[in-house]
């Protein structure tokens, strides 16, 4: 079976994670049927969906009619009737391995032959719920993270007899239901996010019970100085102490004191009002910037990248798979392996090894693959290769945060592709970009493009946490706005969502910029105590006029498309229906056009707006003449005698 086999989808269980499995499965036009065991509960799931469909209209995140997704759900509570002519059947019952192959023994029996039977299991063994059917190389596990209509990640995991065949049309339908999908290629406990996640609030709770740091110490360490959502102790508090421990003990793991005397004292976080803060007669969380400066962050950061190492060595996922997993699944601010190439992986290794010369214990033994690449002298990003190739060997640079193209015609098109943070600016993602610009050939380049991954946001600005522990004359976020704006070849902001702050300053450094009539534009800077540092409040005094300038930047509020249009920021506020021919309209011209004269016309315009008026028509005057003896002149003249289109070479 591949995807284009599947249309009908059931999904067993109405709780979170099974309503909302059904609703974003409904959403991308799959016809489903979502069962429980009891009609109230699949009458309470459905209900939720029709609210959470309201909800998301309202806020414009569903173009079709709430009415129509329903429509295509259907409920019932026997299993046989459920599945019988499913091609894709989700369980998401209980976690209880027993339930599972009880369920699933069922759905051998129930199922048309070549359905795929997938769990949403987050930690049960994939390989022994398969043991329950006669079937097992159609058994794939498929674990959503909550809540489903949310979280962008799906983890698509092997059993060890499931087929590439099953495995493959599991990850397609994740990425036709609008998902991104990383192969777990081995049935590991933890899976990939959880694996990795683990030591993040494991060693801060060795540190704390040790008397290394205090619980505020590290959350104030992990959050204000390494940039992290959460510090490991509120992330706990949030998600439940007693869940991780209870993984923890079905490991065969040792559980840290501080962790052992929350359960035994019954407070599990903020779901009883006391864990490690306390949420009913204090504040909750209690930690400050300035805190923790002395914590050995390294010390967490060095177990997390260990866990990844021995993923990768034993083949269950890639650097790729376990970075995506890791920033969309869990909110790290960059992949652990990409961090870890920026640290080195040689001081990785030897914090490693100093950890596990004075405890001894196997949790701080350095994993054999990270020993290898070390041994091997790629040690990260100095090195030019580390997990990831850096331009070393091959020349050919890894990307993190974005994705590109050059197509035969000359168009390049970037792709800003941080969606768990709505595409927000990080240093990285600038780092990236310059390196694209400066090393793509620009002869061979007519156009370029910048767009934001998924529908939500061109950018949201830049990532705070992305700057965590950079001082501000250390980085000059300039110049990647320089870059841009400089770029010798015209440059178009294709613009869908939000288009706010560091966001709004690289759309205002390409020439032209198009927008989807839903999206947003503003400078909210200035509700941080800041102001736009990329160019913005420079660029929107040139563009705009003075009283205009002053309220998108004073103010600090968004306008939409449709004013951003009439104050002149844009070239186009259009429709979701029209904007790709928009868009393409425009690049007709821009990559069929002639490319000195575009280059020029860049060069003169940009250089002419900040002088005279006699300084510019003098820069004019010599780009016309210069531009009397090219090829592409004679080329552009005989096309137009001959009524025919140009074939310019840049010549």
């Amino acid at each position: 079976m591949n995807v284009d086999d599947i249309s009908r989808v059931t999904v067993l269980g109405a709780g979170n994670m099974g309503h909302g499995i059904t609703e974003v499965a409904a959403i991308a036009g799959y016809h489903v049927t979502m069962r429980d065991i009891e009609q109230e509960l699949v009458d309470d799931g459905y209900e939720s969906i029709e609210w959470s469909l309201q909800k998301l209209s309202e806020k414009g995140l569903v173009e079709e009619d709430p009415d129509a997704v329903m429509d295509r759900i259907d409920t019932e509570v026997d299993l046989e009737t459920a599945v019988s002519d499913a091609d894709l059947v989700i369980e998401a019952a209980p976690e209880q391995m027993e339930l599972k192959k009880e369920i699933f023994g069922d759905l051998d029996e129930f199922t048309p032959e070549g359905a795929i039977l997938a769990s949403n299991t987050s930690s049960l063994s994939i390989t022994e719920i398969a043991t329950a059917t006669e079937r097992p190389e159609q058994v794939v596990g498929m674990h959503f993270f909550n809540p489903p209509v949310k979280m962008d990640l799906v983890e698509v995991i092997y059993g060890a007899e499931t087929s590439d065949e099953t495995a493959e049309a599991t990850y397609e339908f994740v990425e036709s239901i609008g998902k991104t999908p990383i192969y777990v290629r081995k049935d590991v406990n933890g899976f990939v996010v959880n694996s990795v996640l683990g030591p993040f609030g494991d060693e801060a709770g060795w540190m704390v019970s040790e008397g290394a740091a205090t619980i505020e110490e590290v959350d104030a360490a992990m959050v204000h100085r390494r940039g992290y959502p959460m510090g490991p102790f509120e992330l706990g508090d949030l998600t439940g102490i007693d869940i991780g421990y209870h993984v923890r003990k079905e490991a065969g793991k040792d559980v840290p004191p501080v962790v052992q005397e929350k359960v035994d004292a019954g407070d599990l976080g903020q779901k009883t009002g006391k864990g490690y803060y306390d949420y009913e007669d204090g504040e909750g969380t209690t930690y400050e910037a300035g805190q923790g400066e002395d914590v050995d962050t390294l010390r967490i950061e060095a177990r997390i990248v260990n866990e990844a190492a021995k993923l990768i060595g034993n083949d269950v996922a890639t650097a790729e798979a376990i970075d995506t997993g890791m920033r969309l699944g869990a909110g790290f601010p960059e992949g652990p392996c990409r961090r870890a190439d920026k640290l080195g992986l040689d001081t990785v290794l030897a914090k490693l090894e100093e950890l596990y010369d004075e405890y001894g214990h196997e949790r701080y033994e350095p994993s054999e693959h990270l020993r290898e690449l070390v041994e091997a002298g790629h040690t990260g990003e100095d090195a030019g290769k580390g997990f990831y190739d850096y331009g070393g060997s091959d020349g050919e640079r890894h990307y993190a945060t974005i994705e590109h193209s050059l197509s035969e015609d000359g168009l390049l098109e970037i792709t800003l592709d941080r969606p768990e943070r709505l595409n927000a600016l990080n240093q990285d993602l600038m780092d990236e970009v310059v390196h694209l610009l400066e090393t793509t050939d620009v002869d061979d380049v007519r156009a370029v493009t910048f767009e934001g991954t998924g529908d939500r946001a061109f950018s949201a600005g830049a990532d705070i946490t992305g700057f965590a522990g950079i001082a501000p004359h250390e980085k000059d976020v300039t110049e990647f706005f320089r870059t841009v704006a400089e770029y010798p070849r015209p440059t178009l902001a294709k613009i869908d969502g939000f288009c706010l702050g560091g966001g709004h300053e690289l759309a205002l450094a390409c020439d032209l910029r198009i927008a989807t009539e839903g999206s947003e534009f503003g400078f909210p800077e200035i509700n941080l105590g800041l102001i736009p540092g990329g160019g913005g409040t420079q660029r929107a005094i040139r563009m705009l006029s003075d009283a205009r300038a002053k309220e998108l930047v004073f103010r600090g509020e968004r306008i939409s498309a449709e004013r951003a249009e009439e104050w002149g920021l844009i070239n186009r506020a259009v429709s979701d229906e029209e904007f790709d021919e928009t868009v393409e309209a425009f690049l007709d011209d821009l990559v069929g056009g002639a490319p000195i004269a575009l280059r020029k016309a860049k060069q003169v315009m940009n250089a002419g707006r900040d002088q005279d008026i006699d300084a510019g028509l003098e820069l004019e005057a010599q780009a016309f003449g210069l531009l009397l003896g090219t090829e592409d002149m004679q080329e552009g003249a005989a096309a137009f005698m001959e009524d025919r289109e140009a074939e310019f070479e840049g010549k």
